[in-house]
């Protein structure tokens, strides 16, 4: 029996499309996948330096109850077994008529060897939100950036620290070589070997269907705020293509997902999908991103098209930085007036409150609560909720919008399930530094966003967590925020 390189990876593309994804040695001749008896043929979809990735397609027929799909694959017609040795998986189909339950996760590394060697149990979230599905099944887990750390690359990819070395300008003309072409390539695939095959991450990605978008980790931290003739010079570019290469193939299983938006030219990578009651929009905030823009024209014209279909059902927009957060302006502007601008204001600028990307912000915003009013006239009782990470804590927002009685677009931000939170002095600074006072948003003070504290926790949850989301027998949306020091926050969507 051969052993998987890594996973399997179970994803969803539509409402009943599931895609089963794996990493096999080279050489074999071909792949399938047993899936409740049924054989379906899987494709090769690339060559890595690991081997083989393959990628089957499976189309669901819910029944009337919940059920328990069974799979296993075949590589050249014999079993394979994953690092666990486990060569049979299970996952959750939901019944037609049940009120799925939802998974909400960021952050999923560290940022900092010192924080891996720091940190007691790191994945023990992870063995939480096993516990929690074995006693209450998901049927879909959201993936909201960073599910790889990628920030190890200037020191481990030898061209590359070389290369860090030089002075700006040398940098900027510098030719990304073959060498570093290829080590870069070797980088980002065994990236995602050694972190998705903890045993704690890999049998959760092996039985629940996840969906996932990246953020600036999964290329490099503060991807997109830096200048623009780093941005755009050869090596930064080198970076950037392998990144996305082994971000198409383990996060969004190739690029023949079902629902990208931009699937002929892969400009970005935002995706959209139907799932039940669900209408999920994710929002790549990094492929497009420079300092001046989060997303460029084009981008927001195929997400407007997007939300101008998402005409019923509740509706949840991925986005990795908070748009309802700290205010950090009085910083930024600080920081602006320094010599040392460049370095110190990378992860200010990546911020949706920087000067630069209020504009678009405030844009985001009014679409949202327009898509809420739109769906509201349909269904009174469906709701509007952006999901975040990025801040490594948890907290709770809300758009309130009274310029025609009262709509509410609510924000979860989970950060993270393996990145700890900011230590007490960290903390600290960041408070003195910004400020969370409400902020109105249109001259008639009738547009409001603001934190609010969830049930049963502070305003700041500052401790690693995940999130659930069910829709309760109330016609509420339960937020469940599940946190490692044994907070266990809510709070209904009404």
């Amino acid at each position: 029996m051969t052993t998987l390189v890594m996973g399997p990876l179970l994803g969803l593309e539509s409402e009943t499309q599931y895609s089963i994804c794996f990493l096999a040695v080279a050489g074999f001749k071909g792949a399938s996948v047993r899936i409740n008896g049924r054989l379906l043929t899987a494709s090769k979809q690339a060559d890595t330096t690991r081997g083989a990735f393959w990628r089957a397609v499976w189309s669901a027929t819910p029944e009337a109850r919940a059920s328990t799909v069974d799979y296993e694959i075949l590589l050249d017609g014999v079993a394979a077994r994953d690092l666990a040795g486990i060569s049979q998986w299970q996952f959750h189909l939901p019944g037609r008529e049940e009120r799925v339950r939802i998974g909400y996760a960021s952050c999923n590394g560290f940022s900092d060897f010192k924080l891996l060697t720091s940190t007691p149990q790191p994945y023990v979230m992870w063995d939480k939100l096993a516990a929690e599905h074995r006693e209450h099944p998901l049927s879909l887990l959201l993936m909201g950036g960073d599910q790889v750390y990628a920030d190890s690359l200037w020191t481990s990819v030898p061209s590359l620290k070389a290369w860090n070395e030089l002075d700006r300008v040398e940098k900027v003309k510098r030719k990304a070589t073959r060498t570093m072409v290829e080590q870069l390539d070797r980088f980002y695939c065994e990236l995602y070997c050694r972190q998705w095959s903890r045993p704690e991450v890999a049998a959760m990605l092996a039985r629940v269907p996840s969906v996932m978008m990246w953020d600036d980790h999964d290329i490099f931290d503060g991807w997109g705020s830096y200048p623009a003739d780093l941005q755009g010079c050869e090596v930064y570019q080198a970076i950037y293509a392998a990144a996305a290469k082994y971000f198409r193939l383990f996060q969004l299983r190739s690029a023949a997902n079902a629902s990208l938006l931009d699937p002929a030219n892969l400009a970005h990578h935002s995706w959209r999908l139907r799932f039940r009651d669900y209408q999920i929009l994710a929002l790549d905030n990094r492929a497009t991103r420079t300092q001046s823009q989060v997303m460029s024209r084009e981008q927001w014209d195929q997400i407007n098209d997007a939300l101008a279909d998402c005409g019923e059902g509740h509706l949840l927009v991925m986005t990795g930085v908070p748009v309802v957060y700290r205010d950090f302006s009085f910083t930024e502007a600080a920081f602006d007036a320094t010599p040392w601008e460049e370095e110190l204001t990378d992860d200010l600028k990546d911020h949706w409150r920087a000067k630069s990307h209020e504009g678009e912000r405030a844009r985001l915003i009014m679409r949202l609560l327009d898509n809420a009013k739109s769906r509201r006239q349909r269904d009174p009782g469906c709701k509007t909720l952006i999901l975040s990470g990025d801040v490594h804590v948890g907290c709770l927002g809300v758009i309130q919008d009274k310029r025609e009685g009262v709509m509410n677009v609510h924000q979860l931000v989970s950060s993270g399930i393996v990145h700890p939170c900011p230590t007490q002095f960290q903390w600290t600074g960041i408070l003195a530094m910004t400020n969370d006072d409400p902020e109105y948003l249109d001259e008639s003070r009738l547009i409001r966003a603001e934190l609010i504290k969830p049930f049963g926790a502070p305003v700041y949850l500052r401790t690693r967590n995940f999130a659930t989301l069910q829709m309760g027998s109330d016609s509420k949306l339960w937020a469940n925020w599940h946190c490692e020091n044994g907070l266990a926050a809510s709070y209904p969507l009404a």
